[in-house]
């Protein structure tokens, strides 16, 4: 009888620990030893080392932010640091970032959770390094501020999932976004810049670790609520004067580009999202154009949209919706939405290649190395016009430049099929519109910014 009992012991014991070795998190250490192996600084001067697995960055005076960075990108990951952070400085973790020679000369850009030891205290809230600004801060989270322990390690837990980003300190959650700019990158540590500053001051990091298999099953849950940076202003923004052009729900500030009102059908409201629906190109079932129902002179816009595949579709500026009344579409500017690849009209064109997507449409080619995701992933479009300088970016990379009403533009416009339009895109203001090709096309984040 013992044996049985000792026997049926070892069986059970041999159960719990083949389970807990299934549960057990799968980590891999991001420092190898006492060196860099693995990593690359990017940005500033500032300086880094390791000692006995720790990581140190070391001020330097007269130098911008400087990042220690993976070689290696990350898209869905789960990743665990302690920092020490003397209490003067600020600081940050890099996750989903890049640094690309067409973005801002190769400036570190993308997610950062903040390294916050101020009084304002926003230690483990979600920064966009170099883009939007502020996404998830910690204003409202009072037991995350609490959380940061001056003087002392503290411990960052940071799941990115999906669209998700989850993080806590020291235990405590802290952030919770949704947000879908940029799927993968690579993690960084900062050093902040200090301009004339006394430099020698430093940041601390070890214990550096990281999941990026199967990562769903050893996510955790959090309590605090979503962030959804799905259309609405980011507080960054709010300062600067962005206003938004769809709240995401209501059709207000829109109507049908040939109606006085909203179209009844071709266009769906879903989830935060506003697509055009696809129609085969037959004019009875299109809901044709729509317009901003307000005039704009000097603007800032700016759109995310995400095509389906052989999709075409435009957004037009400077329209006025009576130069034409036919059938065919408003006159007017136009930022081209296209799938290059599979859309003819990418070959098109009395300028050569000046049909493809962010191209001023017949007119300019956008630049040939623009940054497009790939077709079913948004995009971010960006058309900016003061005093008739007008820029169109993608992704916030620069594309194409022009002068508006120059000799230069005027005759780029008598070479196209516009030159039968007097003054095309010369008006003083117009509307902005968002194009009914026959294709599925969906739009979100729609933001002006007016001068």
């Amino acid at each position: 009888m013992k044996f049985i009992k000792l026997f049926s012991l070892l069986i059970l014991t041999a159960i719990i620990s083949c389970a807990s070795d299934q549960n057990k998190e799968p980590w891999t250490n991001l420092i190898k030893g006492n060196t860099l192996e693995g990593w690359n600084i990017k940005g500033g001067k500032a300086t880094y080392h390791v000692e006995e697995g720790v990581v140190i960055g070391t001020t330097v005076q007269k130098t911008p932010n400087t990042f220690l960075c993976t070689n290696k990108m990350y898209g869905d990951f789960i990743l665990e640091l302690e920092y020490l952070v003397d209490p003067i400085m600020n600081s940050g973790i890099q996750i989903r970032s890049n640094s690309l020679p067409e973005y801002k000369n190769g400036r570190v850009h993308g997610y950062q959770v903040e390294i916050d030891p101020s009084e304002r205290a926003w230690s483990g809230g979600i920064f966009d390094e170099a883009r939007r600004g502020w996404l998830n801060d910690l204003e409202d989270n009072v037991s995350a501020k609490k959380a940061f322990k001056q003087n002392e390690w503290n411990k960052y837990r940071i799941e990115a999932i999906g669209d998700t980003i989850k993080t806590w300190v020291n235990g405590v959650p802290a952030a919770h976004l949704v947000d879908s700019m940029t799927k993968t990158g690579f993690i960084g540590l900062q050093v902040h810049s200090i301009g004339n500053k006394k430099p020698g001051t430093q940041i601390k990091w070890k214990n550096i670790r990281i999941i990026d298999k199967n990562v769903q099953k050893y996510a955790h849950k959090t309590p605090i609520p979503v962030v959804a940076k799905r259309n609405v202003l980011t507080s960054q923004e709010k300062q600067e004067g962005w206003k938004m052009l769809w709240d995401g729900k209501s059709k207000n500030a829109w109507r049908g580009a040939k109606l006085k009102e909203f179209p009844k059908k071709g266009w769906l409201i879903k989830n935060g999202i506003l697509t055009v629906l696809a129609s085969g190109g037959a004019e009875s079932a299109a809901g044709g154009d729509i317009v901003t129902k307000e005039l704009f002179g000097d603007f800032e816009f700016k759109v995310d949209f995400k095509l389906t595949p052989r999709a075409n579709s435009g957004i037009k500026y400077y329209v006025d919706t009576e130069l034409n009344k036919g059938p065919g579409s408003s006159i007017g500017l136009e930022y081209q939405i296209l799938d290059d690849a599979l859309h003819p009209d990418a070959k098109k064109g009395n300028h050569e290649g000046s049909r493809t997507v962010a191209s001023l449409y017949d007119l300019i080619q956008a630049d040939i190395n623009k940054p497009i995701n790939p077709i079913g992933e948004w995009n971010t479009a960006y058309i900016k016009s003061i005093n008739n300088h007008v820029e169109h970016w993608l992704n916030g990379v620069k594309v194409l430049e022009y002068e508006r009403k120059s000799k230069a533009y005027r005759k780029l416009v008598s070479e196209s099929k516009y030159k039968k339009w007097p003054n095309f895109g010369e008006l003083e203001k117009g509307q902005i519109l968002l194009q009914d090709h026959g294709d599925r096309v969906s739009f979100r984040n729609i933001k002006i910014k007016t001068h």
